[in-house]
């Protein structure tokens, strides 16, 4: 998997390890309006649809990406061509209807415990007795192998969440929103025992990554990626996290820390309460960055990891103020601010998230040209 470095890999490796740098590194990219992706890719309205693996790797190019970790392609398709529609299939966390899981309707919080106590539990048991460190190895390497076969040369594959790391979930994908957090509050015990045995499972999951990592020759970073929060803060409040999720958490990631892997935390909503928890635990890196919820990210890029290294940071300029809302001269503006405020080292540009249907094509245009602009001239 080992692959010769160009000029821009180079300089993607050399911001996660921390070292000088001429450029800033370029993080991906993800609009998921389709005309805007062939515009970037700079080929005929259209082609996206048809041929979608090889036109969104040359938009990143396009773009100046200099590294990618979650492999998206066909993304984008998944929604209509402006964005969602009536067609797309419901979740339980997106309005779906009655939900049955293992013959049990989930319409309360004790019909949520009910299924974890009597499916989800023995499950994750029985894949803690029968795991395989040798076999998940391979299996990570395999899968891992192929998506940077489609990634090219040109960018770096980095490490993602998966198929690279677990740790313990909050249960709301599985349940829904209400149902889930209503058990969350009434029965404790329930869900420490869920981070428990969640943990249990990621500490053999995560040292066989680890072991994946070292022996792929891989840049030595994951991004761990669980929506944890909203505008107001952590989902279930930050200090029944600390009670029963942050130790769990610190235990399942401890293979990853020891074998000097640099975790970076997806940061949507406003992660601020989480922040010293998540660095205490061993997260050296933070990427995301909602500011209009309260992120502070002149305070994050001051911080240091809990070893005392700076943090590495992949900021972006914001998809739900400045790139929907604001003109080419703020997205300008908003780079330049977190370029200048950046760490010095382990810093990458990039949108904050995926990048909604209706962006003004000119705004777009400037936040490619920006790219450009800071990887071949740096912070000049």
């Amino acid at each position: 998997m080992r692959r010769e470095l160009t000029e821009g890999r180079q300089l993607a490796l050399d911001t996660i390890l921390g070292r000088e740098t001429s450029g800033v590194g370029i993080f991906a990219i993800n609009p998921m309006e389709w005309r805007m992706i062939d515009r970037l890719a700079g080929v005929p309205e259209g082609t996206y649809q048809d041929r979608p693996v090889e036109t969104y790797r040359a938009m990143q190019v396009r773009s100046g990406v200099t590294a990618v970790d979650q492999w998206i392609p066909g993304n984008p398709l998944t929604m209509g061509a402006q964005g969602f529609d009536e067609s797309v299939e419901r979740t339980v966390t997106t309005g779906a209807g009655k939900t049955v899981l293992d013959g049990i309707v989930i319409d309360s919080p004790e019909s949520a415990v009910e299924h974890l106590e009597r499916f989800a539990f023995p499950a994750i048991e029985k894949a803690i007795a029968e795991f395989d460190e040798e076999a998940c190895t391979r299996t990570i390497l395999s899968e891992e192998a192929r998506i940077t076969e489609e990634v090219g040369d040109e960018m770096l594959k980095a490490p993602y969440h998966d198929p690279f790391a677990r740790f313990p979930y909050l249960g709301y994908g599985t349940y829904g929103y209400e149902n889930y957090f209503a058990a969350y509050a009434l029965y404790g015990d329930v869900m420490e025992r869920h981070f428990r045995l969640q943990a249990d499972y990621a500490v053999l999951y995560n040292r066989a990554a680890a072991r994946a990592i070292r022996e792929g020759g891989l840049p030595p970073y994951i991004r761990l990626d669980h929506d944890m929060t909203d505008s107001r803060g952590p989902l279930p409040g930050v200090e029944s996290l600390e009670r029963i999720w942050f130790g769990h958490f610190e235990r399942s990631i401890r293979p990853f820390v020891e074998a000097g892997i640099t975790l970076v935390w997806h940061s949507d909503g406003n992660v601020m309460p989480m922040v010293p928890g998540l660095i205490e635990c061993g997260v050296k890196g933070f990427q995301g960055f909602q500011y209009e919820d309260g992120v502070d990210y002149r305070k994050i890029c001051g911080m240091k990891a809990h070893d005392g290294a700076e943090l590495l940071i992949i900021a972006g300029v914001s998809v739900t103020r400045t790139l929907p809302y604001g003109t080419p001269e703020d997205v300008r503006e908003e780079m330049k601010f977190l370029v200048e405020n950046g760490p010095r080292r382990g810093l990458f540009l990039g949108a904050s998230s995926s990048i909604t249907p209706g962006v003004p094509w000119e705004n777009l245009k400037a936040l490619v040209e920006g790219f450009r602009h800071y990887r071949t001239r740096g912070r000049g």
